[in-house]
C-alpha cells in the first residue's frame, strides 16, 4: 500500500522519511498486531481498516516510527487492547535469559570484552516483531551464529573512547528479550554514570518500565520512561523530563533501528547499534540486510545520515 500524498504533515526536524517500501510493510505490521490483539474477526477487519486509514491521510513526511505509532494506537483504540503484544512480550523476555546463558559465553571467548558485549547487545536486537523478520528457534540461532563471524560496521574503539569521556550516558533501550541481550554491555558503561530509557507506553514488543524491572536493570542504574509509545523516540512526543535528561547527556547510545530511523539527523553526539532489517534502512547506512552495525552520529551529520569526514561509518 503506498503512502498517501494529500495534505501532508509537516516534516519533523530529523529522521528517516519513509519510501514506497514503508506502506506494505506497515500494513503487515498492521495485520499482525490486530491478530494479537484480538481472536474477533469483525474487530481484526475493523483494526486493520482503520490502520489504513492511517497510512492514507497524509502523513508521508513523517518518519516510518510516527507512522507506526499513530496505526498501533488505532489498533488499540478499535480492539480495545492496550497491550496487544504482553503474552509475546513476556515469552522473550524469558527465552532471552536462556540465550543469554549459552550465547554470552561465546562471545566473550571470541572478542576483547567490551567488543563482545557490543556485538551481543546488537545481535539481540533481532527480537523485534515489527520487523520483517523470522523469531523461530532455528532463525535465531543461526543470526546469533553468524553475529560471532560478520564483520561489525562501525569502531568499537570510538565507542569505548566515547564512553570513557562522557559523565552523563544515555542510554536509549528497544525491546522485550533484547534488553536481557543489553545487560553485559550496560554494566561496562561507568557506574553511577548512565541512564537507560524505555518506551513510556506499550507498542509492538517495545520494552517499557515493566520489562526493564523484569530485567533486572534497576538494581544497577537507573531506569526511566521516555514518556512516548512510539517505536522509536520522537522527542516531540516524549516527555519534558526525558527530554531534559537527553539533552544534559554528553553521549547518547540507542539500540534498534526504530531509534535510528527517528533520531537520524539530530545534532547529537549518538552511536546507533542495530541490525539493518529493512532495505530502505540497508540504502540510508549503504550495508546490506542483516548487517551489523555501530553508526557515530555527531552534530553537523545531514540529514540523510551522511558522516562528516573523518567520523566512522
Amino acid at each position: 500500500m503506498p503512502i498517501s500524498t494529500s495534505h501532508p504533515e509537516p516534516a519533523l526536524p530529523h529522521g528517516l522519511r519513509p519510501e514506497a517500501d514503508c506502506g506494505p510493510c506497515l500494513l503487515r505490521q498492521a495485520r499482525e498486531a490486530a491478530a494479537c490483539a484480538t481472536a474477533d474477526p469483525r474487530l481484526r477487519e475493523a483494526a486493520v481498516r482503520a490502520a489504513q486509514a492511517v497510512l492514507e491521510s497524509g502523513n508521508e513526511r513523517l518518519p516510518p516510527p510516527a507512522l507506526a505509532q499513530r496505526l498501533h494506537r488505532a489498533i488499540r483504540r478499535v480492539t480495545g487492547n492496550g497491550d496487544p503484544y504482553a503474552e509475546v512480550k513476556q515469552r522473550l523476555n524469558q527465552w532471552a535469559v536462556e540465550l543469554e546463558r549459552v550465547w554470552q559465553p561465546r562471545f566473550a571467548a571470541r572478542f576483547p570484552a567490551f567488543e563482545a558485549a557490543v556485538r551481543l547487545a546488537i545481535a539481540g536486537n533481532l527480537l523485534d516483531v515489527g520487523a520483517k523478520t523470522q523469531l523461530g528457534e532455528t532463525a535465531v540461532t543461526r543470526a546469533l551464529e553468524a553475529a560471532l563471524t560478520e564483520p561489525l560496521a562501525g569502531s568499537v574503539t570510538a565507542l569505548a573512547e566515547a564512553v570513557r569521556r562522557s559523565r552523563r550516558i544515555l542510554f536509549l533501550a528497544d525491546n522485550a528479550g533484547e534488553i536481557v541481550f543489553d545487560r553485559w554491555l550496560l554494566a561496562q558503561l561507568p557506574l553511577g554514570g548512565f541512564t537507560v530509557a524505555v518506551r513510556g507506553g506499550p507498542v509492538l514488543n517495545d520494552a517499557t518500565l515493566a520489562d526493564a524491572r523484569w530485567a533486572g536493570l534497576p538494581d544497577f542504574c537507573e531506569v526511566i520512561s521516555n514518556g512516548s509509545d512510539a517505536p522509536g523516540t520522537l522527542l516531540e512526543d516524549c516527555s519534558g523530563a526525558f527530554r531534559e535528561q537527553f539533552e544534559a547527556a554528553d553521549l547518547v547510545l540507542a539500540k534498534g533501528q526504530g531509534n535510528f530511523e527517528t533520531l537520524l539527523g539530530c545534532p547529537k553526539s549518538i552511536f546507533f547499534l542495530f541490525k539493518v532489517k529493512c532495505e530502505v534502512a540497508a540504502r540510508t547506512v549503504g550495508l546490506p540486510l542483516g548487517s551489523l552495525v555501530l553508526h557515530r552520529q555527531e552534530p553537523g551529520v545531514t540529514a540523510a545520515g551522511t558522516p562528516r569526514e573523518g567520523d566512522t561509518p
